[in-house]
């Protein structure tokens, strides 16, 4: 998370960037603790994100948490859909052998696809894609860039 470091050259990402990363970081972490993810976990998981990153509260904080929050909440209703399209595009590849932070990367990306409809189906790749980079490397980036876009060419909306 250098985007939240004191060094005031950083570039700091968009407050949605920021709510992608925090609602990937508290799914992989739920999914590892084998917990259902709720309010009150998010709250402890944000407490402590805060606490080792020094988290200004400030628009981006606040902002971020917020689009973590919606995000996280559309993975937590529509899991068994998203899980579902993931499933059913990763060819060759069985649910297991997909790592946690990669399932959890194209969860919130698919919620975004899906249920936040001023996003285009494009940007919400896009940054899948960087966010698997910086948390799983090239490969990870690779593999779920196709995912998605097989994905994407499934999805009508209205």
């Amino acid at each position: 998370m250098d985007f939240v470091d004191k060094n005031e050259d950083v570039v700091k990402p968009h407050t949605k960037r920021f709510g992608r990363e925090l609602a990937m970081q508290f799914l992989f972490s739920c999914e590892m603790q084998d917990v259902t993810p709720g309010a009150s976990q998010f709250d402890t998981f944000f407490e402590s994100v805060s606490s080792e990153y020094k988290l200004r509260d400030n628009r981006l904080a606040r902002k971020g948490k917020e689009y973590a929050v919606a995000l996280y909440n559309e993975v937590a209703v529509h899991k068994d859909e998203i899980d579902g399209l993931i499933s059913s595009h990763c060819e060759n590849w069985d649910w297991d052998r997909v790592s946690a932070v990669e399932r959890n990367i194209m969860r919130v990306a698919i919620a975004e696809m899906l249920f936040v409809p001023d996003v285009p189906e494009i940007v919400s790749i896009d940054e899948a894609v960087e966010i698997a980079r910086d948390f799983s490397g090239e490969k990870g980036g690779n593999f779920i860039n196709g995912v998605l876009n097989a994905v994407k060419n499934t999805i009508v909306k209205e």
